[in-house]
């Protein structure tokens, strides 16, 4: 599955931003990511990607992928914690995917609880769990609740973007309340294209901060 943009989002983010809708057209298709509607599934993957390089972690996702048949709360249950970190993973990191296994089979998160919750409450009961930070709850909340206002501080690419749209050297946490208040409610719209441009997709946007 992919999270896309809406032709209505791209509408009201040229109306509300006028360098944003230069960059919009410079680009010319609207972006799309992928996205895993499987929460427990999509938080795995970020617990095991943290702090390790993007080889690494598919490497330990395919081992567990192999070992475990699927990844689930019940195989995860069934495995245990060992046999985890016999795919590669510590044992912090083996255990807090244990912890979310079991939390996941006693119902106390998914899509289904999380559907009547905004925004707020979600990266609340989120962040409550072991391994979990914001930026995690903030990706989930788009990824695999596809959410269509969530714009993080705290991702880099955003960041960047964001630099080198506006060309500013530093984004800061005024100028960013000031650009996420810009885009709402379409600010998960607005990070897909920043990340489109932190990726060099207008080639004569550079970066400011590296000058």
């Amino acid at each position: 599955m992919a999270f896309s943009v809406r032709e209505e989002e791209i509408i009201y983010l040229k109306k509300r931003d006028k360098r944003l809708a230069w960059a919009i057209e410079a680009m010319g298709a609207p972006p799309e990511r992928e996205s895993e509607p499987d929460v427990f599934a999509a938080l795995v993957y970020s617990i095991v990607g943290q702090q390790i390089s993007s080889a690494a972690q598919r490497s330990i996702l395919a081992r567990l992928e192999k070992g475990l048949g699927e990844i689930s709360p019940r195989s995860v249950l069934s495995a245990g914690a060992d046999a985890l970190r016999g795919c590669g993973l510590s044992l912090r990191k083996a255990e807090y995917i244990t912890e979310l296994a079991e939390r996941a089979a006693r119902g106390e998160f998914g899509a289904a609880r999380f559907s009547s919750m905004d925004d707020d409450a979600v990266i609340a009961e989120l962040r409550a769990l072991r391994g979990v930070g914001l930026w995690t709850a903030e990706m989930l909340l788009i990824f695999s609740l596809g959410r269509r206002d969530v714009v993080s501080f705290g991702d880099f690419g955003i960041r960047r973007g964001m630099r080198m749209l506006y060309r500013h050297r530093e984004i800061t946490k005024e100028l960013f309340a000031k650009y996420k208040k810009r885009y709402s409610p379409c600010g998960t719209a607005a990070s897909l294209f920043l990340w489109q441009i932190a990726g060099g997709a207008i080639a004569e946007l550079t970066d400011p901060a590296k000058k």
